[in-house]
């Protein structure tokens, strides 16, 4: 399995922006696809965004489209999220996670996970 790691959380002003970042280890990082999912106090974890092994296709859940980039560095080994005009509903803790084969919303499918970052949006 690859190791992965969160950084880039914070606290932000509401319209703001914050750029997390995924550091993978262990395995080679661009066999994988690569997601953000998010999980706010009391609600279960939400489907941000995925991106394919190749970072050539990328899926976004509707309330984050437009707001939201996701992308990778496979030289690198690290997944990027970009998030713009962030709401205080934005405020999660933000996972990353991997999987081999498509990329998928469905959460059930990855197989590693990070430990989360935190990210608090203030009105």
């Amino acid at each position: 399995q690859v190791q992965l790691v969160e950084s880039g959380g914070g606290l932000v002003q509401a319209g703001g922006s914050l750029r997390l970042s995924c550091a993978a280890s262990g395995r080679t990082f661009s066999s994988y696809a690569m997601g953000w999912f998010r999980q706010a106090p009391g609600k279960e974890r939400e489907f941000v965004a995925a991106i394919t092994w190749s970072g050539g296709t990328t899926y976004y859940s509707d309330s984050m489209k437009g707001r939201f980039t996701i992308s990778r560095d496979n030289a690198k080994n690290t997944l990027y999220l970009q998030m713009n005009s962030l709401k205080p509903e934005d405020t999660a803790i933000y996972y990353c996670a991997a999987k081999q084969g498509i990329a998928t919303r469905n959460r059930s499918a990855y197989e590693s996970w990070g430990q989360g970052t935190q990210v608090t949006v203030s009105s």
